[in-house]
């Protein structure tokens, strides 16, 4: 009844009460720990939409990202009714995509209209998936391509440079460090 998960199983070298702790990490993923952690910290150690949130303000701030005219007109689908109400949505969108190529090396632009799309309502009939606009994936692709974060695969699609690599990994240490210090 002490809140702990008796199905969790205990590490070597690691006592109940410390277990404890870190299951209270809150957005840091269970298995990291802080004593058995080495090496740095990689995007896949924290919470996706923080790391995406903090990526977006990077990209913002930097002033390297192109962004098109048109991205307060447009729609991110055809299936949707609205352009996003946020003013920032493509750099967030950018920072999305920058963390699937860094997950999944060789990702191209039709996988990720695919992953981008969702559901269209057809009224009576059934709903189908539709895929997202290719337009703002490619040219945040592109944006991306021009701040050499990313460069394209030899087998097609996109890979992470060792610089977005880089990148990727302090803005999640920035993460990581800013949730152990709020809590």
């Amino acid at each position: 009844s002490s809140g702990i998960n008796a199905e969790w199983p205990l590490r070597p070298g690691l006592s109940v009460s410390n277990m404890a702790s870190y299951q209270s990490l809150g957005p840091i993923k269970e298995h990291i720990y802080k004593e058995k952690h080495t090496g740095g910290v990689t995007l896949k150690d924290v919470e996706s939409h923080m790391w995406v949130k903090e990526f977006a303000a990077f990209l913002q701030k930097s002033g390297k990202l192109t962004v098109p005219k048109w991205t307060d007109i447009v729609k991110t689908a055809t299936f949707k009714e609205l352009p996003p109400k946020d003013n920032n949505w493509f750099y967030i969108r950018t920072a999305a995509l920058l963390r699937r190529v860094y997950l999944k090396q060789g990702v191209g632009c039709g996988a990720l209209r695919k992953i981008y799309g969702g559901r269209i309502n057809r009224g009576a009939a059934p709903s189908h998936h539709k895929k997202a606009s290719a337009s703002v994936i490619r040219h945040a692709l592109k944006g991306l391509e021009e701040m050499k974060l990313i460069a394209k695969h030899p087998d097609g699609g996109r890979m992470i440079t060792s610089a977005g690599r880089r990148d990727a990994d302090r803005i999640a240490f920035q993460v990581m460090s800013s949730s152990m210090s709020t809590e």
